[in-house]
């Protein structure tokens, strides 16, 4: 036998005992291998309530501050208080939440909480940030910079003072500073485990309780018209995109949904309001031809339906801007007013539209503008 088939014949005889040593050693003969502790670490990088896999560091509110800014003020305003893109992660918390560990339920029924009147545990901000933060750039922070961004944030809601340092040895003691650190449950049968303190049959049976039913509110009192307007103009006091908007307290209260939206127009945006009150009977549009839709009427409409936190007039956004949208789809007043109550996903990339739930008229008011080409 020759030096080279005597080579071949040992390659040979080694690849099959290494194979053999895998097949032995799968659960699944003839697929894969067991992952090695090196492959497992990448991806096992969750933290739990617990703080098990926290990672050991530290990181400075000064660092994040800075680490924030460059990074994070975009999407999230430089104080975390912004609701123009996300929700507001800051804001709404007192130092009474502090003590007691619960997030005030009145500010809850507003439908306004933010993330910090939310969240129970610190470990979920601090493992969100990790995973997921910056938007562009998932996972690229060091972890420095996730205990400082944290850091951060924990010292804009004034759970930990200017000068702190967060670390994996102190976070637990952040945590009972948390706001909402009471706030969660596990009775209610959604994790029935023993080992998360359940103790409730999950309700599967569906029966109707027809007993001690809720009766119709009765009002009894209201605001008069000499009071409404005291502590100054709510509607100069809250931003135009997000659930709280704000009443005009400056006129006597609406007395119709019509009146309302358009006395809500008004406040926010005067000339915008003007041009998306309904005009007086207009001439029939000559030889078929539809008349010019109202630009001011529609971008009212994108301001007040909250279709701006996601487009902006001329450059992408989360999603596309109305002028490239105007481009795609000239003339199909119709198939974007569908588009437009219905949401999607998958025509501009990955990011999804989430059905809208402004009347049909609205939609098609703006469907017209985007078809004639989005003017300003």
């Amino acid at each position: 036998m020759s030096r080279f088939e005597l080579f071949l014949l040992t390659a040979a005889l080694v690849g099959t005992s290494g194979f053999a040593a895998a097949q032995a050693d799968a659960k699944y003969p003839g697929v894969g291998r067991a992952a090695t502790p090196k492959e497992v670490q990448a991806w096992d990088i969750d933290v739990r309530p617990d703080f098990k896999g926290l990672p050991a560091g530290s990181g400075s509110v000064a660092k994040g501050q800075e680490v924030w800014e460059g990074k994070c003020a975009s999407c999230h305003g430089v104080f975390g208080d912004s609701n123009e893109v996300f929700s507001p992660i800051i804001g709404g918390t007192t130092a009474d939440d502090i003590k007691t560990g619960h997030a005030s339920k009145l500010k809850e029924a507003t439908g306004g909480r933010t993330t910090l009147m939310k969240v129970a545990t610190v470990s979920t901000l601090w493992d969100y940030i990790n995973r997921a933060m910056p938007w562009t750039q998932p996972k690229s922070l060091t972890t420095e910079e996730v205990y400082a961004v944290t850091a951060f944030l924990l010292n804009l809601a004034e759970v930990v003072p200017d000068n702190y340092v967060l670390s994996d040895k102190n976070i637990a003691d952040v945590q009972k500073r948390m706001p909402n650190r009471n706030g969660m449950t596990t009775q209610h049968a959604l994790w029935p485990g023993k080992e998360f303190g359940g103790t409730q049959k999950p309700d599967t049976s569906n029966t109707a309780c027809m007993k001690d039913c809720a009766t119709e509110a009765k009002v009894a009192s209201f605001l008069p018209d000499f009071a409404r307007n005291q502590h100054g103009n709510l509607a100069e006091q809250n931003r135009l995109v997000g659930p709280q908007l704000g009443a005009d307290t400056t006129r006597p209260e609406p007395r119709s949904l019509g009146a309302a939206r358009t006395v809500a127009l008004q406040a926010a945006t005067p000339a915008a309001a003007k041009a998306a009150m309904p005009a007086k009977a207009a001439a029939p549009a000559a030889s078929g031809v539809a008349a010019a839709p109202d630009s001011k009427a529609a971008i009212a409409l994108t301001q007040q339906n909250a279709c701006v936190a996601c487009h902006a007039m001329d450059t992408k956004l989360l999603g596309p801007s109305f002028s490239a949208i105007a481009q795609k789809y000239p003339g199909k007043v119709d198939y974007l007013t569908g588009k437009i109550k219905a949401g999607g996903s998958g025509v501009w990339g990955a990011i999804p539209m989430p059905a809208q739930t402004l009347a049909e008229s609205d939609a098609k008011t703006i469907a017209a503008w985007l078809a004639a080409g989005a003017s300003k």
